[in-house]
C-alpha cells in the first residue's frame, strides 16, 4: 500500500509539472502567459489516468528570440504594402489598424506548403487586428511551428520557441468557444486577456476536449491548405510536456495579408 501511495504521489507531481508548462514568454511586467491545463485524475485505484488539454508553453517569461527591431512607446500601424521594418518586440499593443468593414485573408507560407486563412473581422476584430499588425511587421517571418499535439489535434506556432512573445497582451473577445477542424485560435492562459502572439491551428476532432474551457479566441478558418496543416501534425514526434513536436523543422517563412 505504501509503494502504491508513493507511485500515485509521484504521478501527481509529474502531472502538476506538466500542467505548468503552459505559457508564452512575456516581459516581467506582464504576469500572464500562454497556457491552460485541465487534468482529470482518477485516484480510486493504483492506476492514475490523466487527460491533459494544454494549449501553450513555458512559464518562464522572456522576450521574443526572433531577430528584429523593437518599438518603444506607442505602436504605430504598419504599412499595408509589406514595407514595414521587421519588428519583433513592442512595448504596447497596437491600436486598431484594420478596417472592420473589409475582409482580410492571411496566407501562411510554411516549409510544408501554404495555408490560407479567412480572418473573422465580424466577430473578432481586435484579435484579427493584432494578427494582421504582427504579420505586416513581419513578426511571424522565419518563425516556427514548434508544437504538434495529437491528443488535442493542434499545431502551435507564433515564435521561434514556445516562450516567445511580442511583449504585450490583448483583450479577449468573448468566451464559450467550441473548437473544430480548420480553425485558428489564440493561445492564452487561464487568466483573462492574456493572449499575445502565439496561435494554434486545429487539425482534427480531438480539439473538442478544449470546449470545456472555451477561452481560446477563434479568429479565423482555413479555406485552403487544411491538408498542409494535417501533414504538419503527421510529423509529430514524441510527447513531452507539450504533447510533441514536428520530427523535422517546420518554418513559417512569411504571413501575407490581403484585404478586400
Amino acid at each position: 500500500m505504501a509503494r502504491a501511495a508513493r507511485a500515485r504521489a509521484a504521478k501527481r507531481a509529474k502531472v502538476r509539472r506538466r500542467g505548468l508548462q503552459v505559457g508564452l514568454g512575456i516581459p516581467a511586467a506582464v504576469l500572464a502567459i500562454w497556457a491552460v491545463a485541465t487534468f482529470a485524475v482518477d485516484d480510486s485505484s493504483d492506476t492514475v489516468e490523466v487527460t491533459d488539454t494544454t494549449v501553450a508553453v513555458s512559464e518562464t517569461p522572456t522576450l521574443t528570440t526572433l531577430v528584429g527591431a523593437s518599438v518603444s512607446g506607442d505602436t504605430t500601424c504598419p504599412a499595408d504594402d509589406g514595407s514595414a521594418e521587421r519588428t519583433t518586440t513592442f512595448e504596447k499593443a497596437p491600436p486598431m489598424c484594420i478596417d472592420e468593414k473589409k475582409s482580410y485573408t492571411a496566407t501562411m507560407s510554411t516549409s510544408e506548403g501554404d495555408i490560407v486563412i479567412e480572418l473573422d473581422t465580424k466577430n473578432t476584430p481586435k484579435t484579427v487586428n493584432n494578427f494582421v499588425v504582427l504579420s505586416r511587421y513581419k513578426y511571424y517571418d522565419d518563425s516556427y511551428i514548434f508544437r504538434t499535439d495529437p491528443s488535442i489535434d493542434i499545431i502551435q506556432g507564433g515564435g521561434a520557441t514556445n516562450t516567445d512573445s511580442p511583449g504585450y497582451t490583448i483583450e479577449d473577445e468573448g468566451s464559450g468557444y467550441k473548437y473544430s477542424e480548420g480553425q485558428i485560435a489564440m493561445a492564452r492562459t487561464a487568466n483573462p486577456n492574456s493572449a499575445g502572439g502565439q496561435f494554434f491551428i486545429i487539425t482534427g476532432s480531438n480539439a473538442a476536449a478544449l470546449d470545456g474551457q472555451g477561452t481560446y479566441v477563434v479568429f479565423g478558418k482555413i479555406t485552403e491548405g487544411l491538408g498542409v496543416a494535417k501533414a504538419i501534425m503527421a510529423l509529430n514526434s514524441g510527447s513531452g510536456d507539450l504533447g510533441g513536436a514536428p520530427s523535422r523543422e517546420v518554418k513559417i517563412s512569411k504571413v501575407t495579408i490581403t484585404e478586400s
